[in-house]
């Protein structure tokens, strides 16, 4: 029997959640430098680049790759002759863990859960509770495997309920495309397969968990139901094109992951959610000996890996720019921004729109300006700001006409694509809309130079700031003619895809 002892499973909590907000998985970057190696997209590659050069200088810089710091997963696998010295619940124990982990003062990570989701939706703060899930098996330890999850990627999560005879693969490849560019591909796709709805996603999110080993398959080949499936997914998907950021290129998925479950004859219950370029998760165990011990990586295991800014670079001063300017620039250009730059997200646009209903008059003058939608963590010593990657677009898309229409703003700046409506809003008013990679938010903050809330202080990180940046890297997504990079990449790297795949037959 061991007896695990309250306070070493909540130091092992808080000290998981700290490493894994810097420290990729290894497995993990070693599978996105083979992407970068291969890929042949300039514009994907590129994406690549910046987001392992993200990820060395977060290891370096111990904070965060992601601004998104997630919401925290945790699986807790309890063995039948473990005994606690706590007064506490497991679920209490882990909540308290996450408690210290996003309020450390070193590190603080951004606070993103809200209570009375379907109200008033309140910020708890502290980022607690975390969602647990308790599993009572054989042994004398207790195994942890905790995730952090950012909002990008758990939102495309996907489910249905198939007919026994339906193709699980064809579904995939029929939703994957759907799901856009707000899961910051290149990542891993969990599947979840059988059981019931919900089994069928908890399954998922487990398998999530799992290490990236599917380079290791395809030289061994697959034995079980669940490795044939990997194999055809991993393949067919990255045929699709979608690529890194969702640009168009090689590499969509670094590798697929699949577990499941006896279910109902009449059923065949599927759920997909995608993990991102920030995935976070690390396993440890607890012998009733101590806290867990997370031993860190090694810095020269990650990739020497360059980013030049190439010789087509535009460079952009936003204190000037105008829109006859911003009509010249094309899709897929890339621009480096410098100069005075707006923040503004889904709450602020929220209360500018409740405003302007309203007649009141706004805070801050967008005309002509540029906004950034982002959210970023709070920032530490001499930082201007902490991590600052964007946020995905799309949940902007009902309020842009409104902005472009009503305040004059000339351009935004954020994640993944915009849907169809809101590229006609742009195209007719002539503005710009560009993408910064998603994952590379450590990398994206050291272009800040000063940060200042210019308005609605109390919405803490979706507060309106104004970043003084200095050449922040950002590709034109959609230019003023509506030309649509989300669209335009994905269908020429499926098309060379296929012809490569010809050639190769030949």
């Amino acid at each position: 029997m061991s007896i695990i002892k309250k306070q070493d499973f909540i130091d092992s909590v808080a000290d998981a959640l700290q490493y894994i907000s810097y420290y990729h998985p290894l497995d993990f970057v070693q599978a996105l430098e083979k992407a970068y190696l291969k890929e042949q997209s300039q514009a994907a590659k590129d994406a690549i680049a910046q987001i392992l050069i993200n990820s060395r200088m977060s290891a370096e810089g111990h904070r965060p790759i992601c601004q998104d710091t997630g919401i925290v997963t945790c699986f807790v696998k309890i063995g039948m002759q473990v005994q606690w010295d706590s007064d506490l619940t497991v679920q209490e124990m882990v909540d308290e863990g996450v408690r210290r982990a996003y309020n450390n003062p070193d590190n603080p990570l951004r606070a993103s859960i809200v209570a009375d989701p379907a109200g008033a939706r309140k910020n708890t703060k502290d980022n607690a509770p975390a969602v647990v899930h308790i599993d009572m098996v054989p042994g004398d330890h207790v195994e942890v495997a905790i995730a952090a999850k950012g909002g990008g990627s758990e939102n495309k999560s996907k489910m249905v309920m198939l007919n026994p005879s339906d193709d699980i693969v064809e579904w995939v490849l029929k939703t994957l495309p759907t799901m856009g560019a707000g899961w910051c591909p290149p990542g891993m796709l969990g599947i979840g397969i059988g059981g019931t709805a919900e089994k069928a996603a908890v399954l998922a999110k487990e398998a999530l968990m799992d290490p990236v080993d599917i380079h290791d398959l395809i030289e061994r080949g697959a034995e079980t139901t669940e490795e044939k499936l990997r194999l055809e997914i991993f393949d067919k998907a990255n045929k699709l094109g979608i690529g890194a950021q969702g640009l168009g290129g090689l590499t969509t998925v670094v590798d697929i992951k699949i577990k499941s479950a006896p279910t109902h004859a009449a059923s065949k219950p599927v759920v997909m959610i995608p993990n991102c370029a920030a995935t976070r998760h690390v396993h440890f165990h607890l012998d009733g000996s101590g806290p867990a011990e997370l031993t860190p990586p090694k810095l020269e295991d990650w990739p020497e890996v360059t980013w030049e800014v190439g010789e087509n670079v535009r460079r952009v001063n936003l204190d000037t720019v105008t829109r006859d300017d911003v009509a010249q620039w094309k899709m897929g250009e890339t621009v480096l921004l410098s100069g005075k730059l707006l923040t503004g997200r889904d709450a602020a646009h929220k209360r500018i729109q409740e405003m302007l209903n309203n007649g009141e008059a706004l805070p801050v003058d967008f005309k002509d300006r540029f906004i950034y939608y982002v959210g970023p963590v709070d920032a530490i010593g001499d930082e201007a700001v902490g991590p600052a990657g964007p946020t995905t677009s799309t949940r902007m898309d009902k309020f842009t006409d409104m902005m472009l229409e009503q305040t004059g703003l000339m351009g935004m700046v954020g994640k993944a694509e915009r849907g169809p409506a809101t590229v006609e809003s742009i195209k007719r008013h002539k503005a710009v809309y560009l993408m910064a990679v998603g994952g590379a938010a450590y990398l994206v903050a050291k272009a800040v130079k000063k940060a200042r809330v210019l308005a609605f202080e109390d919405l803490g990180m979706e507060a309106i700031y104004e970043f003084e940046v200095e050449d922040m890297p950002v590709t034109v997504a959609v230019d003023a003619e509506g030309n649509n990079a989300h669209v335009a990449g994905p269908a020429i790297w499926q098309a060379r895809i296929e012809e490569l795949d010809a050639q190769l037959k030949a």
